[in-house]
């Protein structure tokens, strides 16, 4: 089996530009880089990963680049351009004639919840499939009816949903969000990642099992073949270590067959985002 961690960071702290990191998160208050993560991977017979940009910047997506283009073990790049950007044809072509970019991202639960629907945000979608990138949807839980409706109107662009919309764990299921989470998996051009759930617990005190109503609901919607398995490592460090995390995922779907097990943990990824399978030499 070849698994690929679909979705993490790297970064080199500012406490200027990385205000969202407040007293609260001093374990990760400091850099997190390759070399950090490479031992970790290794350890838990991680392949390869795909490094998710943190700040919203070009030079963002440079540093990332630069990082992929240095350790064979980054199999891809989701960076930042500015989507709403009128030359964003330029951008988009200055950036994807490296290979290693697959992907774009905003932070889209940062903004207003209409966002991702903006004319001048729509049109930069449209212009990723020509550049076959995909697009990283980052939003919270009551964001999700203006994905649905993004992801309806470019049917032909692959978006995949990061952190399963980030839905409040520790108050177990939500029926809105799981409306939504249904409405969303009906577009077959978007693909879901287990990720990023540790963090979403109330004082990151948690259990195995409060997630495995997340983890069923999401794998029912979207099928074992649309969904991809990420850390999102350093952030998960606030509520669990890399071993936990993994570990809720992977004890889950223990009693899948190899093939679904194969799939969820790097198959999707590699096909998703059209990563490199070659094994780190």
């Amino acid at each position: 089996m070849i698994k690929i961690d679909a979705h993490q960071h790297f970064w080199q702290f500012d406490p200027i530009r990385d205000v969202w990191m407040d007293d609260t998160m001093q374990s990760i208050r400091h850099d997190f880089l390759p070399q950090d993560l490479y031992p970790i991977l290794s350890t838990n017979d991680v392949a390869g990963c795909v490094a998710v940009q943190a700040d919203q910047s070009e030079n963002e997506t440079n540093f990332l680049l630069d990082l992929a283009n240095e350790n064979e073990f980054i199999k891809g790049v989701v960076g930042w351009v500015d989507l709403r950007d009128e030359k964003i044809e330029e951008r988009l072509s200055y950036f994807s004639s490296n290979k290693l970019l697959k992907g774009v991202r905003h932070i889209a639960q940062g903004e207003v919840d209409d966002f991702l629907l903006g004319d001048d945000f729509k049109r930069g979608i449209g212009h990723l499939k020509a550049y076959k990138l995909t697009y990283d949807i980052l939003v919270f839980a009551h964001q999700l009816p203006a994905a649905i409706q993004l992801a309806k109107q470019f049917p032909n662009q692959k978006f995949v949903l990061d952190h399963i919309a980030k839905p409040q764990i520790s108050e177990g299921l939500d029926a809105t969000w799981s409306k939504n989470i249904k409405s969303l998996a009906e577009c077959s051009n978007v693909y879901c990642k287990l990720s990023g759930m540790v963090t979403e617990t109330s004082n990151s005190e948690w259990t195995k099992e409060i997630f495995h109503p997340f983890i069923e609901l999401v794998l029912e919607a979207f099928g074992v073949d649309r969904v991809l398995y990420g850390s999102d490592w350093p952030v998960c460090l606030l509520a669990a270590s890399y071993e936990e995390q993994l570990e809720i995922v992977e004890s889950y779907i223990s009693i899948f067959s190899a093939t679904e097990r194969t799939r969820i943990m790097g198959g999707n990824a590699i096909e998703f985002y059209n990563l490199s399978s070659d094994p780190v030499r």
